[in-house]
């Protein structure tokens, strides 16, 4: 492991702050309440450290997905082997929502969705060579050939189905002002969507 420069230590210090400040303010007040100069106001730091980490505020969000994926990678790891696909998948689901909508929150997910839809933005979302995506379509696969799943349609289209499903409901319970519990929601959706590829015994 690379030991770090006691400068590069409070680089990074001061970098993490910056995100924990931002996403706080986000989430307390919405992306678009929310100015550079606040942030840098609140996490106690200059526009100089700010935009040496960070080019915008959008930036703030590559950064966060970073954390999550390396949730995800973390998270598919711990699950048991015996586990059947399915079950690894719903559980991978289930523990998504619960991170985002403490991490995140309501609006911060409104702001995520408003920063993938902005014009000329690089769109980490959509962006097939992430975790998520590697990791439901190994799951996939993995239940496939131990005829668990129908092998009918390959397990990368399947995998942007069911991210898809995730995603979608993200969606609504920001848009619904989480009229609805996420976890249950996807844990539902899943099934019904499980139902069509389950193979029977």
């Amino acid at each position: 492991m690379e030991i770090q420069t006691p400068r590069q230590q409070k680089a990074l210090e001061t970098k993490q702050r910056i995100l924990r400040t931002a996403l706080a303010l986000f989430s307390a007040k919405g992306f678009d309440d929310v100015s550079v100069d606040e942030i840098v106001r609140k996490s106690e730091t200059s526009k100089g450290a700010f935009y040496g980490h960070f080019s915008s505020k959008y930036d703030i969000f590559l950064e966060k997905f970073k954390e999550i994926d390396q949730f995800y990678s973390d998270f598919q790891q711990s699950l048991p082997a015996e586990l059947s696909a399915e079950d690894k998948i719903r559980k991978l689901a289930i523990a998504q929502m619960e991170y985002l909508s403490d991490e995140m929150g309501r609006d911060g997910i409104r702001s995520l969705y408003a920063y993938a839809l902005t014009p000329s933005v690089d769109n980490y979302l959509s962006d097939t060579e992430r975790p998520l995506y590697a990791i439901l379509e190994k799951l996939i696969f993995e239940g496939q050939q131990k005829g668990e799943l129908a092998s009918s349609t390959a397990p990368g289209r399947l995998a942007m189905f069911i991210s898809r499903s995730m995603r979608g409901t993200l969606y609504d319970w920001a848009i619904f002002d989480g009229n609805f519990d996420l976890t249950s929601e996807i844990d539902r959706l899943l099934e019904l969507l499980f139902t069509g590829l389950r193979i029977t015994k």
